[in-house]
């Protein structure tokens, strides 16, 4: 590299430093501040991974400036070997030190596909609450059976107490993702995945799709608001105070392309999440007549 150009090329770089650290000092990495268990356990391996990786990409920038540097044309200094074909040490270098970290990321990623199975049901202490989880354009229904209650973009949990999504779409497919809890898992029509999370400290935690589902994507959000166990009990009670009823003509409606507010319903009716999955399963049937069975997906 001509020595005129160096200087350059380094003012470049830390000016290109300077804009993204003005540009990132102020946004929070959701992702990096896990308030549960399984979030937290996702951010080892996030750390884990790339700390591995690293081993390899910091050489190879190092060597590409030393290498550009040594061999820059002022440098009469440097060995010209043109016919210089092999070194054992090298090759040994650059082929066993990213084998063994594909094998030990192998491992990593095994055992975490393990531990982190989100159909897996949590070790911790408590019944778990089971949660509905329906994907509409764009909005997110949250269906509580245990309670007959549902609320539109607002999600209550109680804290240290694990929670079983069931998740689903009438609408195209979404991912359901609150970063600060868990990973995202994708919500499709006439199929249910299942979640499990848990959270270990009270707060309210933005949650969103992962997936580009339309024109309102960008307004598909929800807030997850992990409060204590009395504290979800009074919401509950508050619920279940309020005129709405979740009845079939209701959700017909609500199920319509369009953002809305957060909302509230006292009261679900009978078979809704099952009828909801079950139109997809013939082209004859309809959510009335998937409502008038008794059945469980």
């Amino acid at each position: 590299m001509n020595r005129k150009y160096i200087a350059p090329v380094v003012l470049f770089v830390i000016a290109l430093f300077a804009v993204l650290f003005a540009l990132l000092r102020n946004y929070s990495f959701r992702v990096f501040d896990p308030k549960g268990l399984i979030a937290r356990d996702e951010k080892d391996l996030i750390v884990h991974a790339v700390l591995l990786m690293l081993i390899v990409v910091v050489p190879v920038f190092i060597l590409a400036f030393t290498i550009a540097w040594r061999y820059r044309a002022g440098n009469t200094n440097a060995t010209y070997t043109p016919n210089w074909e092999n070194s054992p040490m090298e090759e040994l270098v650059w082929w066993a030190v990213p084998l063994e970290i594909i094998l030990v990321l192998g491992a990593l990623t095994w055992s975490s596909t393990q531990q982190l199975d989100p159909y897996q049901p949590l070790n911790t202490p408590g019944a778990p609450l089971t949660i509905q989880v329906v994907a509409l354009d764009w909005k997110w229904l949250f269906l509580y059976p245990s309670l007959g209650i549902a609320s539109v973009n607002e999600l209550a949990l109680p804290v240290n107490r694990p929670v079983e999504f069931d998740i689903t779409a009438d609408a195209p497919m979404n991912s359901f993702w609150i970063p600060q809890l868990g990973g995202q898992i994708y919500a499709m029509t006439g199929m249910v995945n299942e979640l499990h999370l848990v959270a270990d400290q009270t707060g309210a935690y933005e949650g969103s799709s992962a997936n580009y589902s339309g024109d309102g994507f960008a307004q598909m959000k929800f807030m997850a608001n992990v409060t204590s166990e009395s504290d979800f009990d009074a919401w509950v009670a508050s619920v279940k105070q309020t005129p709405q009823t979740l009845s079939l003509s209701v959700y017909q409606a609500l199920r319509d392309p369009g953002t809305t507010t957060p909302l509230v319903y006292a009261s679900v009716e009978k078979n809704l999440y099952n009828a909801i999955i079950m139109q997809f399963m013939s082209p004859s049937d309809t959510m009335s007549d998937s409502m008038s069975g008794d059945m469980s997906h």
